[in-house]
């Protein structure tokens, strides 16, 4: 009896594994728009932000569709609105924040499960079934001057994204929104980790232009527009970022 259990166990396990790979799959054929949920979180659990997510609007985030629907014409992707976003209820609970740059793999696997296992249990209905949950933690621009890294998983399409509560934020949010959302899509970071500046080619916008610098945008999985061999600014809006091809590769858009 016992046997047969475990056998049953374990069926079950490489099933789920196998929808999983196959709904991934699909996702990346782009034969239908991708439906993403925000969740709004209070991460300093003040008034200020509680005010601030009170304004929001699922409006306020459409820019982010219309500038996947924009790149997504570069690529001649047969889809008009390849993501569709959706404004969900706030979370009263913060997702568990991801272990140390200098934490072992067990540490990552383990917390990659919590997290899974939080977006299982805080994913309120949006009114259509979603294909991408993504939790925006706002923080308090009186008690932050900077952020840590926004974190999302291509393994069950979740991510946690740091934002400031101010609306002179929000377009620099969008940029980091959408940064994310490709994340869960496969797309990978273009930058050095440790400088931060944007790695070339695949981290510039123009990477064969001349005179290569300074370049007018940055790639999204870069984030910062190059100025130079050594300097670089953050991207104030999607308006000056692109979705070049490594990235474009990435998630199913050039083959």
């Amino acid at each position: 009896m016992l046997k047969s259990v475990r056998i049953l166990f374990w069926v079950v396990v490489v099933l789920t594994a196998l929808m999983q790979l196959w709904d991934e799959y699909q996702a990346l054929q782009w034969r239908k728009p991708l439906k993403v949920a925000l969740y709004p979180v209070n991460t300093d659990g003040g008034a200020n932000v509680d005010a601030y997510m009170a304004t929001l609007e699922e409006n306020d985030f459409k820019v982010i569709e219309q500038y996947f629907s924009r790149e997504a014409l570069k690529y001649q992707l047969p889809l008009q609105r390849p993501i569709t976003l959706y404004l969900g209820p706030a979370i009263s609970q913060v997702p568990p924040a991801p272990p140390a740059v200098t934490a072992n793999q067990l540490d990552i696997i383990l917390w990659s499960l919590k997290f899974r296992w939080f977006g299982w249990q805080y994913q309120p209905e949006v009114g259509v079934p979603i294909d991408i949950k993504l939790y925006l933690l706002y923080h308090d621009v009186n008690k932050h001057d900077r952020l840590l890294h926004s974190t999302a998983l291509e393994k069950g399409r979740i991510g946690r994204v740091n934002l400031f509560a101010a609306s002179s934020q929000h377009d620099t949010n969008t940029v980091v929104i959408a940064h994310e959302l490709l994340h869960t899509l496969r797309a990978t970071d273009k930058y050095d980790l440790s400088t931060q500046r944007p790695l070339r080619p695949k981290g510039y916008a123009e990477p064969y232009q001349e005179p290569l610098y300074p370049q007018k945008a940055a790639e999204i999985m870069a984030g910062r527009i190059p100025l130079s061999e050594s300097q670089s600014r953050m991207a104030k809006n999607l308006d000056e970022t692109i979705i070049g091809r490594p990235t474009a590769r990435e998630i199913g858009w050039l083959k």
